[in-house]
C-alpha cells in the first residue's frame, strides 16, 4: 500500500514573483529599456510599455521553467535552498504551468501589440535559456555559461526591435557584450560558491577544471568583453558620452578582473577579488547600458 505526497497549501503570489527572480528581471528589463530608448526612432509609450512588459515577463517565464527544471538543484544549494519548490511553498507541476503560460502569453502579446520581430526574438531567447542552457548544458559542461549566456543577452536585441522592428549593428554589439560579460560575471560568483556547485553535481568551471583555470579564463573573457564595450565609439554607432563612460567603467572591470585573474593568495572573504568582480560587474551592465541612453538623448 503506497502512501499519498502530502497535499502542499496553495501557494502565494510571493511564491509566484520569487519564480519569477525578480532581481535578474531587473537587469534583464534595463538591458531591454536601453536597447529600445537607444534605437534612433521614437516608439509610443503604450507600445514602449507594452514590449518591456512582455520583456519582463518572458524573462519570468524562463526563470520559472528553470526552477521547475532545477528544483532537485535548488534543493541542495544553500543559496537556492529557500526558493519556493525546494522550500515546499509550491508544487512542481504549479511552478510548470505558470512558468508554460507566462512564456506563450508573452511572445503572443509582443507579436500582437509591438511586432513579429520582437516577438520571435523573444521566443528565441527563451526556448534559449529553456532548453539549451537549462536541459542541455546546465548538468552536462562547464562551458554552460559560456553558451547558455546568449540567453540573457537577447533583451537589447528585442528592445531595439521593438522599436524599429529590424536589428542593426549597435544591437548585435550590445548583444555581445552581455554575451561575453556573462562567463567574468558568473564566474567570479562560481568561485566563492563552488562547494554549492561540487555537492549538487552542476560541472562549473571552478569545480571540474579548478580555481587557477577559472581565473584565468576571467582574465581572457575580459578581453573581448572589453572590445565590445568600446567598439560602438570608433565605429561612430555612438558619441562621447557613451565612449568616455564606457571606457572608463571597462577599465576598472579589467583591473578587477585582473586581480582575479592573478591572486594567488588567500585574503578574508569579506575582501576576496572574486567578490569584488561580481558585485561590480552588476554595477557595470547597468551603468554602461545607462551611459548609452544618456548619450542618445544629449548628442
Amino acid at each position: 500500500m503506497t502512501t499519498a505526497a502530502p497535499l502542499l497549501p496553495p501557494a502565494e503570489w510571493r511564491d509566484f514573483l520569487a519564480l519569477t527572480k525578480p532581481r535578474v528581471m531587473t537587469l534583464v528589463v534595463f538591458t531591454g529599456l536601453c536597447g529600445m530608448l537607444a534605437a534612433p526612432v521614437p516608439i509610443h509609450p503604450v507600445i514602449g510599455f507594452a514590449a518591456i512588459l512582455c520583456i519582463a515577463l518572458g524573462a519570468g517565464a524562463a526563470g520559472a521553467l528553470n526552477q521547475w527544471y532545477e528544483a532537485d538543484i535548488d534543493a541542495i544549494m544553500r543559496r537556492t535552498q529557500k526558493r519556493p519548490l525546494p522550500g515546499g511553498r509550491m508544487d512542481r507541476q504549479s511552478a510548470l504551468h505558470f512558468g508554460v503560460g507566462l512564456s506563450a502569453f508573452s511572445v503572443l502579446f509582443m507579436g500582437f501589440a509591438v511586432n513579429l520581430v520582437a516577438a520571435a526574438i523573444l521566443a528565441v531567447s527563451i526556448l534559449f535559456y529553456v532548453f539549451v542552457y537549462t536541459v542541455w548544458l546546465k548538468r552536462r559542461t562547464p562551458q554552460n555559461i559560456v553558451i547558455g549566456g546568449a540567453a540573457g543577452a537577447f533583451p537589447p536585441l528585442i528592445g531595439w526591435a521593438a522599436a524599429t522592428g529590424d536589428v542593426a549593428l549597435l544591437p548585435v554589439l550590445l548583444f555581445l557584450l552581455v554575451f561575453l560579460w556573462t562567463p567574468p560575471h558568473f564566474w567570479a560568483l562560481a568561485l566563492f560558491v563552488k562547494i554549492d556547485y561540487a555537492n549538487a553535481g552542476v560541472p562549473m568551471l571552478p569545480v571540474v577544471a579548478g580555481e587557477r583555470v577559472t581565473r584565468t579564463q576571467i582574465g581572457l573573457y575580459t578581453i573581448p568583453m572589453a572590445a565590445a564595450a568600446v567598439l560602438p565609439w570608433p565605429l561612430g554607432l555612438t558619441g562621447p558620452i557613451y565612449g568616455v563612460a564606457a571606457t572608463l567603467l571597462t577599465a576598472w572591470f579589467a583591473l578587477l578582473a585582473v586581480r582575479v585573474a592573478t591572486r594567488t593568495t588567500h585574503v578574508d572573504d569579506a575582501m576576496k577579488p572574486e567578490k569584488a568582480l561580481f558585485k561590480y560587474s552588476i554595477l557595470y551592465l547597468f551603468a554602461t547600458f545607462g551611459a548609452l541612453v544618456l548619450d542618445r538623448w544629449f548628442a
